[in-house]
């Protein structure tokens, strides 16, 4: 019999890759914590801090880049429940909805990794935290919408606040 061939997992753009940024960026809020919307906003600053005048992008950017917040959600909804299955983010139900936090082996984790990237990740977290860190998450859409960062992130937002007050 022949071997069993796996099919890789993603590693780029997926639940994993997110979820790690997750961690380091409530890591960053500590001790703050974080709805979906706003970890949604702040990872786009994260990897895109060029744009929004802070240091060097994360990542390339590519055009039309403001559109992978609609697609992005998801993602790091599954990744904060991937992280939070190893005790690197935990979650808080409040009246006013989840927030997210820091695990309590986060530190552990964060500071075990020492690659490149990840210390420039780390970098990116601690400047957006500072600069963005205390808006809450209908001040900061306001925010991105106005400078132009949003490509629809702000109608599902919108979209989800209309439907709870109907």
């Amino acid at each position: 019999m022949g071997q069993v061939k796996r099919p890789a997992l993603p590693v780029f753009n997926s639940p994993f890759e997110l979820g790690i940024r997750m961690v380091y960026l409530l890591q960053a809020l500590t001790p703050r914590g974080a709805d979906i919307q706003k970890l949604v906003l702040l990872d786009y600053a994260v990897v895109y801090s060029g744009d929004l005048n802070g240091p060097s992008s994360l990542h390339t950017p590519i055009p039309f880049r403001g559109a992978e917040l609609m697609s992005r959600r998801e993602l790091i909804e599954q990744g904060l429940y991937l992280m939070s299955t190893r005790g690197l983010v935990s979650a808080s139900l409040g009246t006013d909805g989840i927030t997210y936090y820091s695990g309590e082996v986060a530190r552990t984790m964060t500071s075990a990794l020492t690659s490149n990237y990840l210390r420039d990740l780390e970098q990116r977290c601690s400047w957006v935290a500072d600069r963005f860190g205390q808006i809450d998450s209908t001040d900061l859409t306001s925010r991105f919408a106005e400078s132009g960062h949003l490509w629809g992130a702000e109608l599902e937002f919108v979209d989800r606040n209309i439907r709870s007050d109907i």
